[in-house]
């Protein structure tokens, strides 16, 4: 069986797996800045990360649009970062202890997602 990026569990499913392993990584990157309590935690905290950017994402961009478009696109960087600290607010065995330490788990992230995405894509 294909593994399709068309299916809507199958794309929450390894968003979810992208953002525990984009957690995981900026958390050993940034050891002082970002902790959490267990494997389980950053695991739950992947799906609360992909939750968020599922539902409260899309709100945040098109708030944020003019800063968006003004910044060329840059601000995207700012938004990750805001998702990744609500995350961690809203999941409180993710302790992240900065906004700054959080926008660098959100390029973080990004980049393995970047990274996923064309493994899958070339696969199929």
């Amino acid at each position: 069986m294909k593994v399709t990026m068309k299916r809507p569990l199958v794309r929450l499913l390894l968003r979810w797996l992208v953002c525990s392993l984009g957690l995981w990584i900026a958390a050993g990157l940034l050891s002082g800045s970002i902790a959490y309590d267990s494997t389980a935690a950053i695991i739950i905290a992947g799906l609360v990360l992909a939750i968020v950017n599922v539902f409260i994402r899309p709100v945040i961009i098109i708030l944020s649009l003019p800063a968006i478009l003004f910044t060329l696109g840059l601000f995207m960087i700012i938004v990750n970062g805001l998702t990744v600290f609500l995350a961690s607010k809203l999941y409180t065995p993710l302790h992240i202890t900065n906004f700054w330490a959080a926008v660098f788990a959100g390029m973080v992230i990004g980049l393995v997602n970047y990274l996923v995405t064309t493994i899958v894509e070339e696969r199929e």
